[in-house]
């Protein structure tokens, strides 16, 4: 990391890592780690998990709170489970399951597999031809992509953080300008367009950082709920707000999305990261769009969220909305996606069928090794060894 850089220029898996060094740099006797693998890679939570196990060894104490099953059964020597504020009980790894896991958070049977039909892809409703983008340092982080998204299906994009995914998704969003390239949305240019803009051709977007780009957290929930839609019918008349239908809407979506709040009164920051993170998908999902951009949506949500979130996409699938699914989340991106992406250094290293894709094949394609290419020159240099 840079250390002349500021906290606020930096993307939210380095803001992580700055605080988990802060706390080991203190050399603490206990450490309460919350979410620390959130927005973490695959790679820097093995690192993060080498880290927690030495100091382990050394006789430190750890409390780690998590809603990743599989970090659980990697990282615990005791899981105690919380459900609504109590404790539903505690169990040791070698005798817990996932499923057994999942349904003590719940309290109910949780189906861990994403259930959908194949997908019956349409026209495209995004293309994107040779993007070029500047992050807010004007370092070009990415650097000429071309791919498209059709009606009907998901595409996964998948990539180690910092690899241009992010800047890709403010461009096509409007939180950033695009140097060269083109974008279009239903054959409506996206490129260099206003946010409202891009929101009003049926784009819906789930942001990477909920608290900067995703809510007004001074403002009641009611009113982040209509962010998008406020000046439009059946939330405003002229310039009137309709307050009575703003505050119906939202407690059907609080109730429908299960957003735990004591009312629909309180500020947005004083929900927690999961219920910031429902109340931005509840927003999004109860429009009509056409396009669905969504950024990490299930990071920090508890395995019911999930599973809701998840079936809540594959249906926005099947009734024909395109979806460009960021994700940190190998296993989210292979079960949801109909096509992956993968991002390296701002380029498309590949893009393949999830039915024929695996976890090592797309590990190796972001780290920047293309397999085939790889296979090809190992066989070349062996011809020319057996030449000379």
């Amino acid at each position: 990391m840079d250390p002349h850089a500021y906290i606020k220029d930096l993307p939210v898996g380095v803001q992580q890592r700055v605080e988990i060094i802060k706390v080991l740099y203190r050399s603490a006797d206990i450490l309460i780690l919350d979410e620390p693998t959130a927005v973490l890679t695959p790679q820097e939570v093995e690192g993060l998990f080498r880290i927690i196990h030495s100091l382990i060894e050394k006789g430190k104490s750890i409390i780690f709170i998590t809603h990743k099953l599989k970090e659980v059964m990697n990282i615990a020597d005791d899981i105690t489970v919380l459900r609504l504020g109590r404790v539903v009980g505690s169990i040791s790894p070698t005798d817990a399951t996932p499923q057994i896991l999942a349904t003590m958070m719940v309290g109910r049977d949780v189906n861990l597999v994403v259930m959908k039909q194949p997908a019956k892809p349409r026209e495209p409703v995004l293309e994107v031809k040779d993007l070029y983008v500047r992050d807010e340092r004007q370092h070009m982080t990415v650097n000429g992509v071309s791919f498209n998204v059709r009606k009907g299906e998901v595409l996964g994009l998948a990539g180690v953080q910092g690899n241009g995914q992010t800047e890709l998704v403010y461009a096509l969003t409007g939180l950033l300008p695009v140097e060269a390239g083109e974008a279009f949305v239903l054959g409506k240019p996206v490129h260099n367009a206003t946010p409202r803009k891009i929101l009003e051709y049926g784009v819906a977007h789930i942001p990477e950082d909920r608290q900067r780009h995703g809510l007004l957290l001074s403002f009641p929930i009611h009113d982040n709920m209509v962010l998008c839609t406020y000046y439009q019918p059946p939330f405003a008349r002229g310039v009137a707000l309709q307050q009575k239908t703003i505050l119906d809407n939202a407690e059907e979506l609080v109730k429908q999305f299960d957003v735990r709040t004591p009312n629909i009164y309180v500020n947005a920051s004083t929900l927690s990261g999961g219920n910031q993170q429902k109340v931005i998908v509840a927003r999004e999902f109860s429009r009509p769009i056409h396009l669905l951009i969504a950024s990490q949506p299930t990071r920090g949500l508890d395995v019911g969220s999930i599973e809701y979130i998840h079936n809540q996409i594959i249906q926005k699938r099947d009734e024909g909305t395109g979806v460009l699914l960021v994700s940190s989340e190998l296993d989210e991106i292979l079960a949801l996606s109909d096509r992956i992406a993968v991002i390296y250094k701002g380029r498309i290293m590949e893009i393949i069928d999830a039915k024929t894709a695996s976890k090592e094949y797309l590990g190796l394609l972001m780290a920047g090794v293309h397999p085939h290419e790889t296979q090809a020159a190992s066989t070349e240099g062996s011809t020319i060894e057996r030449v000379f």
